[in-house]
C-alpha cells in the first residue's frame, strides 16, 4: 500500500461515514441543532463543501466551481442562521460534496510522491504541516463534522449506524 492509496482511504472512509448520517435525513433535518448555539447540518455541509474548496486551491488545484455567494453563506457570521430559504436543499448539498470529494481524489492522484512530505500551504500548516496532512485532511474535516451529527440524528430519532 502507497502512501497515496492510505490517502485515498482516508478520504473514502471519512466520506462513506458522512454519508451515511445523511442518508436518511429530510432537507428540513438539516436546520435542526442539537443544542442552541450548535450549528445546523446544512450550515456544516456548507462550511466542508467552501473549506475544501479554499484547501484544494491553497494546494495548487483547482476545485469545482462553487454556486455565487456559496463561501459567503456558510461563514462565521451566517452560522447562527436558521432561515431555510439561505441554505441549499439535501440534493444539492449531496451533489456539491460528491463533485468536491472527486476533485479531492483527483488531486491526491495529481500529487507526485515527492511532493507528499513538503510543507502544507503556509495558512494550514499549524495543523496539517505537510501536504500529505493536508490531504488527509480533506477527508478527516468530514469525519469530524459528522461526528456532530450524531446527537442530531439521535434528537430526531434516527437509529445509530456505526
Amino acid at each position: 500500500m502507497t502512501a497515496k492509496d492510505v490517502l485515498r482511504h482516508v478520504v473514502e472512509s471519512c466520506h462513506r461515514v458522512a454519508d451515511g448520517y445523511l442518508s436518511d435525513l429530510e432537507d428540513a433535518d438539516l436546520l435542526v441543532r442539537a443544542v442552541p448555539g450548535a450549528n445546523h447540518i446544512a450550515w456544516q455541509l456548507g462550511h466542508l463543501i467552501s473549506a475544501e474548496h479554499r484547501m484544494l486551491s491553497e494546494l495548487g488545484h483547482r476545485p469545482p466551481g462553487l454556486p455565487p455567494g456559496f463561501a459567503e453563506a456558510h461563514t462565521n457570521h451566517t452560522a447562527a442562521c436558521g432561515d431555510p430559504s439561505k441554505f441549499l436543499n439535501k440534493d444539492d448539498y449531496v451533489a456539491a460534496k460528491a463533485k468536491m470529494k472527486a476533485a479531492v481524489l483527483a488531486a491526491i492522484e495529481a500529487t507526485p510522491d515527492s511532493d507528499l512530505g513538503r510543507p502544507g500551504p503556509e495558512s494550514m500548516r499549524e495543523y496539517a504541516p505537510t501536504v500529505a496532512a493536508a490531504l488527509a485532511l480533506l477527508g478527516l474535516h468530514w469525519l469530524m463534522h459528522a461526528g456532530q451529527w450524531v446527537p442530531i440524528r439521535r434528537k430526531l430519532g434516527k437509529p445509530p449506524l456505526f
